[in-house]
């Protein structure tokens, strides 16, 4: 994989991404939900931005939190260009860039729907209203899939985040693979006599 596919392949989560949360954000209620089937349904909920809806205590606790994300997105966004500089397999150039794209898909609600929606307790969401919800960087992250079996409600920004971890945790020897070097060759030989 190229890093241009991989630009690509980001674009095209981050779409799908904000594309379902801004749908669900104008069109739902807050805990709002639609049941799909008996075990799947799109639940609308919002949070602060860390897992499980956790969230850092203060009032600075959303901001801290948005800064270290945006600090870790470009940690990502270096690991993804220095892997295709140094030739890394396709399998880890596709795994980051499910996590970048997820990481900057809710880095997106954190840094702006703060400012360009309506709260939406009680009411569906305005998009850019006169008076926004919340200010920059203190956004809330759009969740809406919901499954009878799993009790998190996440997004496609998560789950993209989820895939790229599992891409690295199942394919981790396709991911890293071992360079062969003379000594390692040597050793091959030595071992089968």
């Amino acid at each position: 994989m190229t890093l241009k596919k991989s630009i690509l392949l980001i674009i095209l989560i981050l779409l799908i991404d904000q594309i379902s949360k801004v749908y669900v954000k104008t069109h739902f209620v807050l805990y709002e939900h639609y049941d799909l089937f008996s075990w799947f349904s799109i639940r609308f909920v919002e949070n602060e931005g860390m897992a499980w809806g956790a969230k850092i205590p203060g009032q600075y606790g959303k901001l801290i939190l948005t800064v270290f994300r945006l600090f870790a997105i470009t940690g990502i966004g270096y690991w993804l260009w220095d892997s295709n500089r140094k030739k890394g397999s396709s399998t880890l150039l596709l795994a980051i860039a499910f996590i970048f794209a997820g990481a900057l898909g809710n880095i997106i609600d954190s840094v702006f729907y703060g400012l360009i929606f309506e709260d939406s307790v009680g009411q569906v969401a305005g998009l850019f209203p006169e008076e926004a919800y919340g200010t920059l960087f203190h956004g809330k992250v759009v969740d809406m899939f919901s499954f009878s079996f799993f009790n998190p409600v996440f997004n496609v920004a998560d789950f993209a985040i989820s895939v790229g971890v599992g891409i690295l945790i199942v394919f981790n020897k396709k991911a890293f693979p071992k360079k062969e070097t003379a000594e390692t060759k040597v050793d091959d030989v030595l071992l089968e006599d």
